[in-house]
């Protein structure tokens, strides 16, 4: 493989020779960090700071074209718009920067590096312990940064419940949105606005939570928005598990 891009933020410059050595040796080296099933992720340390790079999986061979000459990498991409997040005053990790290889006719990997934030919970531990400590009271401070988010023209279409970090600081709630690859930026219609909750929750009261607290911060109806929320919520879950059950399928088949 042959580098053909490296960003590096300028307050890093002089580590440049520490992240080369980490991305040219990162089967090697590093702790493994969070779930590696889709893409790898390792902690590395710098002096006192905690470094994260995400190792984005070689596309299929279509992606591969197309990331080579057509499209910016998931890399590049995240980086990007953790620095726009920042300009937007909307909490992401620390974006630090990416890598790139590639060969003269198709892309290979790509390597987003962020500060690692250390947090309390993600918005998954609500999903799954409705008695979690001051459930609701999370809960409503989420779906009013969720409206914030919106209110500056971010749709964030990651918006699910593995990727929202959560900060707690005397009863304070700071969220933190990290995997932002897929993003974007424009003016939102109120239908977007409410299909972007349908990935959060399986759950029918945290919905019937999330809509109330939407309302009083859109001015929307209420029954018109949990009418929605709840409609694009079952929608997700039903395409969700059809994939599945398509995925098993495949893999029975495959294996006979």
């Amino acid at each position: 493989m042959k580098k053909s891009k490296r960003k590096i933020q300028k307050d890093f410059n002089s580590n440049t020779d520490f992240f080369d050595d980490i991305i040219y040796n990162f089967d090697s080296k590093g702790e493994n960090f969070g779930n590696q099933d889709r893409n790898s992720l390792k902690l590395f340390q710098l002096g006192d700071k905690t470094i994260n790079v995400k190792s984005f999986r070689i596309p299929n061979i279509v992606n591969q074209i197309v990331y080579r000459f057509f499209r910016k990498s998931k890399a590049q991409r995240s980086y990007e718009y953790a620095n726009k997040l920042i300009d937007l005053k909307v909490n992401t990790p620390q974006p630090i920067g990416f890598y790139e290889f590639e060969t003269p006719l198709l892309f290979n990997k790509s390597f987003y590096i962020s500060e690692q934030l250390d947090c309390d919970l993600t918005y998954r531990e609500l999903t799954k312990d409705l008695n979690y400590p001051n459930h609701e009271k999370i809960l409503r401070a989420f779906t009013r940064f969720t409206y914030q988010l919106h209110e500056k023209g971010i749709l964030f279409l990651d918006h699910s419940p593995g990727n929202t970090l959560i900060k707690i600081n005397n009863g304070d709630y700071k969220f933190y949105l990290v995997d932002l690859n897929r993003m974007e930026f424009r003016s939102l219609d109120f239908q977007t606005r409410i299909k972007n909750f349908a990935r959060l929750t399986v759950h029918k009261s945290m919905v019937d939570v999330m809509s109330d607290e939407y309302a009083k911060c859109s001015g929307e109806d209420y029954a018109r928005i949990v009418e929605i929320m709840w409609s694009e919520t079952k929608s997700f879950q039903e395409k969700f598990h059809r994939r599945e059950r398509l995925k098993k399928k495949y893999k029975f088949w495959k294996k006979n």
